[in-house]
């Protein structure tokens, strides 16, 4: 029996849906039932009716899952794929920041442990900081934990005043300008799309700047023929997928995040035979983590 015959078989078997995203292997993203980015798989993983849930991905995406639905099973291929932004932001300095401006909403990146999220007012993702910021009636932002995507979204709500966290995404911080200036001599009909966790300088050369499925989206809608893509190149399965005669260049570096390729198809297998690498969470942590994620459900839809 093949591995992907084998993983459907045990899929049935543990009434579970496959979760990926955009940036896992391409024969991972091909099993799955759902593919997305953070906000769309958070949706999903909310509604979700099978009683497993195997999220292929990163530790704070498992979590997010377990933390919206408590009730199911919810199990990674590998539990040390883990996101070291998620982790980049200090609960001291959140509380210090609390004390010192009113009216405060610490606004969190769905890219970060729950227990970041159980010191925050509201989750954002690259889908949805726009409109959720745009929303809340808080003057004070505190962005965490990515630094470049609150700089992004600061440079479109100019009416706030934010406060940035030392946070980023070693993906997209580095891809640099020259990277993308050299890219655009080889191919210079190719539009440059960036997503918003890349540095406001790359971002400042963008034709286009949104979320991987923003992204998508936006090949799909242009005329144009060639794209230069500013993101973790997992996003290139989907995009051929999709636009079969278009041609895609990376902006001239290693787009790569080992942890998201850490999920490989012998791992869905084995994680959905041994049901062993369940995402555990005390209830008042899943209750207090809960709370900024339902907000951005509500808010961002």
């Amino acid at each position: 029996m093949s591995t992907i015959d084998k993983i459907k078989e045990l899929k049935r078997e543990r009434d579970a849906v496959i979760l990926a995203h955009y940036y896992v292997e391409d024969e991972v993203q091909a099993i799955a039932d759902y593919v997305g980015d953070s906000f769309y798989l958070s949706k999903i993983a909310a509604k979700a009716e099978a009683r497993t849930i195997l999220f292929c991905g990163v530790s704070f995406m498992g979590e997010s899952a377990k933390i919206l639905s408590p009730q199911k099973t919810v199990i990674m291929p590998d539990m040390q794929a883990d996101c070291p932004m998620a982790h980049m932001a200090d609960i001291g300095q959140i509380q210090k920041m609390r004390e010192e401006y009113d009216d405060l909403a610490v606004v969190c990146y769905i890219n970060s442990t729950a227990e970041l999220k159980t010191h925050s007012d509201v989750c954002v993702t690259s889908s949805n900081a726009l409109k959720i910021v745009r929303e809340l009636p808080n003057q004070h932002i505190y962005f965490i934990p990515d630094e470049n995507l609150g700089r992004y979204v600061a440079s479109q709500v100019p009416e706030k005043q934010f406060i940035f966290n030392d946070g980023f995404c070693h993906v997209h911080r580095d891809i640099t300008s020259e990277h993308v200036r050299k890219a655009k001599e080889t191919h210079p009909q190719a539009k440059i799309l960036v997503h918003p966790e890349c540095t406001p300088d790359v971002v400042g050369m963008a034709d286009y700047i949104g979320s991987t499925s923003g992204i998508i989206d936006a090949v799909a809608k242009s005329q144009a023929e060639e794209f230069i893509i500013c993101t973790e190149l997992g996003v290139l399965y989907e995009l051929k997928q999709k636009n079969p005669g278009k041609r895609f260049y990376p902006a001239g570096h290693q787009q790569f995040c080992p942890n998201m390729k850490r999920i490989t198809l012998e791992k869905v297998a084995d994680a959905l035979e041994k049901m062993e690498n369940t995402v555990e969470m005390d209830e008042e942590t899943r209750i207090r983590a809960n709370k900024p994620l339902e907000r951005m459900l509500t808010l961002g839809s």
